[in-house]
């Protein structure tokens, strides 16, 4: 049998050795039952891989000692980067948006606090939310067999995370949307190199949030006459855009 693949943060190897904890430790010695010995692979938020041999399993950590490394970051199948631009909606939602999402390719995610998001992160969780919402999302491309894995990032306002987006399509699912489509969109930009799609909370986008958006270049598009819950709206348009012109 070969080496199984891991994926770690690249900032867990230090001084050729890799110190494995958490649910990373768990899986590995709890679930798969590996020892001192085994070989493994460690694949990095960059895309970068590292063959190891496990040296020593203890209660709480396993360590690896690396024997190569190659940082040429290998390419996902994709040619698509898909932004998913999330107000962060209530409940376990998120945890399930970065999971599908991961899966179907997306390339990073910026959640944001939305004028009408319920759920709030306060200054004081916004590091604890971003490791575990990294963790995630993390969990999810080790499980779906992804090189790489997608960054989550957090901006406080839609105004924030609206300024930031540089991408060649940019786009705002907005319910009071009646005359473009999405299909009108994709087919007036041909072949973008990345996109960007901004999706309100459970009740809705804010129309002055709709018009900041619009402002920074998005675009206003529908997904049809069907009111679809925020997490199944994420899924389905990067499950779309994927098809159109990703690798599905």
């Amino acid at each position: 049998m070969g080496s199984r693949r891991f994926m770690i943060h690249s900032r867990t190897i230090q001084d050729g050795s890799a110190t494995l904890d958490g649910e990373l430790f768990r899986h590995m010695a709890r679930v798969l039952r590996l020892s001192a010995g085994d070989p493994v692979t460690l694949v990095d938020e960059q895309g970068g891989e590292h063959d190891g041999v496990i040296a020593s399993i203890g209660r709480e950590l396993v360590t690896v000692t690396i024997t190569r490394s190659n940082h040429e970051p290998l390419p996902e199948a994709s040619s698509l980067r898909i932004t998913v631009c999330q107000a962060l909606p209530k409940g376990e939602k998120i945890d399930l948006i970065l999971q599908k999402g991961t899966e179907l390719g997306a390339y990073d995610f910026w959640l944001f606090g939305g004028s009408r998001s319920v759920a709030r992160v306060r200054d004081d969780q916004r590091d604890l939310k971003l490791e575990r919402w990294n963790r995630i999302a993390a969990g999810a491309a080790r499980q779906c067999g992804r090189r790489t894995v997608p960054a989550v990032h957090w901006y406080p306002t839609a105004a924030e995370a609206a300024a930031a987006a540089t991408h060649d399509l940019r786009l705002i699912l907005w319910e009071e949307e009646r005359t473009s489509s999405l299909k009108n969109r994709l087919d007036g930009t041909p072949d973008p190199g990345s996109v960007i799609v901004a999706i309100g909370p459970e009740g809705g986008f804010d129309p002055r949030e709709t018009d900041l958006f619009i402002r920074h270049g998005f675009q206003s598009v529908s997904l049809g006459t069907r009111i679809l819950r925020t997490e199944t709206a994420a899924i389905a348009i990067v499950a779309i855009l994927q098809y159109i012109g990703g690798d599905i």
